[in-house]
């Protein structure tokens, strides 16, 4: 009996170590082209669900698109509703894994399992060639998954298929309402405790398909699996930042939902299931039974339940999200208001636009389209000067802190923005340019390093502003007069490059606005620096304070430096 438990030990370590294997090797060969395609695909609910849906295929991990989807979140890039919908579709996409499964158990004497061991040459074959070894990890994570699945079922029907157990699973099926309660914890535990939903799907395959549990038991245990599988999250996500704890509330809430409307119409769900099976071609799991059936029924309803399960997996996850997607702002706004804003946190405040939604374009199109974008990233960071006055002029430790928060996060979203314009860029110059589009590429490339650096500037001047409370200094109330001068000043430099960028290339006739700006701001840098000299002589204030001062002072100015760049770069562009 220890051999066998120990072997059914071993058949399931195996069955997850596949997993694992075949999802890492899935993910590597996808590399960054699974970002670059969700990023295309969320311009609407459908396409957001079909993101979903393909994604979590091609990866056969609902937890590695659920990351991809917080990273987006977090980033700006995504709405919170957007992610509700991609979430959505990776559950639809998460029950090709039962496709998977069920085909893996089989029919007669060959199964998707007979080929298991013969893969494993080829994959070996894959991972000793270095263009193929992601492919070949992903055969081999094939081969076990498949061997795994082969050898638990040998081990769990000699050690489950004994009185002591029949009478034991019989008895739990006899607690009316309640056993199927009790099925459901039991699916819950199992996914909770393997942290894999797609095992308990398994496992419940097997009891079924053996006959040792009923198929609304069966029900009952996937229900209870959905439940499961998002225990995992909601506890990973507890210790992670607001966006993956909203994310993580909203996938346990459209499971919650369809586990509750599905224990509402029970009777009439498991009808519904029977009724798409039988139209496969198999025997409807409602009304058949192994009880009283001859050998050859028998057999048929052994073959079929396995594809009854993954049926109503699918069965289950589709209507939910039929149901739900015409209510995801009202998801939206309860798990806002089960995650809500901290004081001082910052909500969302930037997502792309214009491109990386599935229009990619080619040529001078492909490049309208990236400076749409980049307008609107320069917009983006006009908006971060409004924190980094915020963290200068604060009056208590507080303020400054929820000011320093947002230069944080602005510098987080700029770093963002930069690398999935780039990315789109990269994208477009796989196509054939002419010598002025790639020139204009380049200048945009130019453009989009130094917002970038303006991101960097604003979170440099919060740490500046960081030393200044840690070693008690304070700014004199003409230092901060002085310096709010100075910001107005780079406001107006903002404001010059706002419009050049706007300014189509053939009406931009000069930028002598933006040349203006930066002379003034240089202009002023310079008066400041020699005052500070001056006052330094007279000892007007501390050396530290002043010192601290002059940095923020030369901060703003190499602002300006990136600024003038910018439209230097875009008039560049035009005389090209």
């Amino acid at each position: 009996m220890l051999l066998q438990i120990l072997t059914l030990l071993g058949s399931l370590a195996m069955f997850l170590y596949g997993m694992s294997l075949m999802s890492g090797g899935l993910q590597k060969m996808a590399g960054n082209r699974l970002r670059v395609f969700m990023a295309k695909m969320t311009s609407n609910n459908f396409k957001c669900i079909l993101t979903g849906i393909v994604v979590t295929a091609m990866v056969q991990s609902s937890t590695a698109t659920t990351l991809l989807i917080v990273s987006f979140v977090n980033a700006g890039l995504l709405a919170l509703g957007s992610a509700i919908a991609v979430i959505m579709g990776a559950n639809i996409g998460t029950t090709v894994t039962a496709w998977i499964f069920a085909l893996s158990f089989g029919g007669g004497s060959w199964s998707i399992g007979t080929i298991a061991i013969p893969l494993m040459f080829f994959a070996f074959i894959g991972i000793s060639i270095k263009k193929y070894s992601n492919f070949g990890e992903f055969l081999m994570g094939f081969a076990f998954l498949f061997l795994g699945i082969s050898l638990l079922k040998q081990t769990s029907t000699v050690l489950l298929d004994n009185d002591g157990v029949h009478q034991f699973l019989a008895t739990l099926s006899n607690y009316g309402i309640w056993s199927i309660f009790l099925f459901m914890l039991a699916g819950a535990i199992i996914t909770f405790m393997l942290q894999s939903s797609a095992t308990a799907t398994v496992i419940t395959m097997l009891l079924v398909a053996e006959g040792f549990i009923h198929f609304d038991m069966a029900t009952a245990m996937v229900l209870g699996s959905n439940l499961g599988t998002t225990i995992t999250s909601n506890i990973a996500a507890a210790v992670a930042n607001q966006s993956a704890q909203r994310t993580a509330r909203a996938h346990f809430l459209f499971n919650l939902f369809g586990v509750i409307l599905a224990l509402l119409c029970f009777k009439p769900f498991i009808s519904l299931v029977g009724m798409v099976v039988e139209s496969l071609g198999f025997p409807n799991p409602a009304t058949s039974s192994f009880e009283d059936a001859d050998a050859a029924t028998t057999e048929a309803l052994k073959a079929s339940l396995p594809y009854s399960v993954a049926v109503l997996h699918t069965v289950f996850n589709v209507i939910t999200t039929l149901i739900l997607v015409w209510f995801i702002p009202q998801l939206v706004k309860m798990v806002t208001w089960m995650v809500p804003n901290k004081k001082g946190e910052v909500k969302e405040t930037y997502r792309l636009k214009y491109i990386g939604m599935g229009n990619m374009a080619t040529g001078d199109l492909a490049l309208n389209s990236a400076k749409l974008e980049v307008v609107e990233f320069g917009n983006l960071c006009r908006r971060d000067l409004g924190y980094i006055r915020k963290a200068i002029n604060a009056t208590t430790q507080t303020e400054f802190d929820e000011a320093d928060k947002k230069l944080i996060h602005y510098e987080e979203v700029t770093d963002n923005v930069e690398r999935e314009i780039a990315t789109y860029l990269r994208e477009v110059s796989k196509h054939e340019l002419s010598i002025s589009a790639l020139a204009r590429m380049r200048e945009l490339y130019r453009v989009i390093g130094e917002m970038e650096s303006l991101g960097d500037s604003g979170e440099t001047i919060g740490k500046i502003m960081t030393r200044v409370w840690e070693h008690n200094c304070k700014f004199t109330d003409n230092m901060l007069k002085q310096v709010n001068h100075m910001l107005d000043l780079l406001d107006a430099a903002f404001e010059a490059m706002e419009k050049n960028l706007a300014t189509p290339l053939v009406e931009l006739t000069d930028i002598r606005n933006a040349e203006e700006a930066e002379a003034a701001i240089n202009e002023y840098r310079d008066s400041l620096r020699n005052e500070h000299l001056s006052n330094i002589e007279k000892a007007s204030y501390p050396y530290e304070t002043g010192s601290f001062y002059m940095d923020v002072v030369n901060c703003i100015e190499k602002m300006g430096d990136f600024i003038i760049n910018i439209s230097q770069s875009v008039y560049g562009a035009k005389n090209i």
